[in-house]
């Protein structure tokens, strides 16, 4: 596929959003539980203005892949049978429940944990949504599978965290060991889980052949032209034109900043006091991710790229 760059950002950006409001709710049920210490109150507004922001930046990133944005609204038109329109749906009801959540926050008002726990579920079916827009399109083995939902869950949910311990860190809040101990767990998971989507991806073999894609079974057929001189549709939208050793050089780069150096600046952000390496290690991961989502759509195989393979 050709990765569009706003859905891209789209996705890493309410992701980053979804995983930080879930990180200031389990600081907030913990402090709750005598788990934790309690920060300032207006580390749950800041956060929540954070999350808002990053949740928004998402959505309008969203409208630059819309042929038509005037015509938006009709996207949540097919709710009954489209995650995409699901998602159209629940994300604004998420981020009215973040605002608010952070708004009862500045002003002190009581009840925080309850609606905390009613934005939380909105946030796991967000997370829902968006893993399985791309889940539920069984021809695209590569996004077919339980893996697709769960990287997107723990990746969004890592960078959120790593998000919440840099701003905990510059804040000077309590509890900045526990959350960057966390940001390196679920980044850990997150890299354990999008292994195996690579190692599962590698062994895929093709449903269809050149054979079935042109309807002529002789053992050697050899594709010369696509059957007009210039680009279409079909070849800008459906195939990303990079060959691939560019695929190889993108996946480990997204392995090294999205996985192993966040991890590196954590601990070592951790072990020096250094915020300026917490936050550099939320930039790093951020970086690493948007090159892991382009990697994800790109390594994306249409079956219609059998017929389309060779301009002459």
């Amino acid at each position: 596929m050709n990765p569009a760059f706003s859905v891209v950002f789209l996705t890493t950006l309410l992701g980053a959003g979804q995983g930080l409001f879930l990180a200031l709710f389990v600081v907030e049920g913990a402090v709750a539980a005598g788990l934790l210490s309690a920060p300032a109150s207006g580390f749950y507004s800041c956060g929540s203005a954070t999350a808002v922001i990053l949740l928004g930046a998402g959505l309008l990133a969203s409208f630059f892949h819309l042929g038509h944005p005037d015509r938006a609204w009709r996207a949540a038109a097919m709710w009954r049978t489209s995650w995409l329109s699901r998602e159209v749906i629940v994300l604004p009801v998420f981020m009215v429940l973040v605002t608010v959540y952070g708004w009862m926050h500045w002003l002190g008002r009581p009840g925080t944990l309850t609606l905390g726990l009613l934005a939380a579920a909105v946030c796991v079916l967000l997370f829902v949504c968006t893993g399985m827009i791309y889940a539920c399109i069984k021809f695209l083995q590569e996004w077919a599978t339980p893996l697709t939902l769960v990287n997107f869950t723990l990746l969004g949910c890592a960078s959120g965290v790593m998000l919440a311990t840099a701003l905990a860190a510059v804040r000077g809040e309590p509890n900045v060991a526990v959350l960057g101990q966390w940001a390196m767990l679920l980044t850990l998971a997150g890299m354990a889980t999008r292994i195996a989507s690579l190692r599962r991806n590698a062994a895929l073999k093709p449903k269809s052949t050149l054979q079935s894609a042109i309807g002529i079974h002789h053992p050697k057929v050899v594709q010369k032209a696509q059957g007009f001189m210039g680009g279409s549709f079909n070849t800008r939208e459906f195939f990303h034109g990079r060959g691939p050793g560019t695929l190889r050089m993108v996946k480990w780069l997204f392995i090294a900043a999205a996985f192993v150096l966040p991890v590196v600046l954590v601990k070592s952000g951790l072990g020096a006091g250094s915020s300026a390496l917490l936050v550099l290690a939320f930039a790093m991961q951020f970086c690493g991710l948007v090159a892991e989502r382009w990697f994800f759509f790109a390594q994306a195989n249409h079956p219609q790229n059998l017929y389309y393979q060779t301009v002459s």
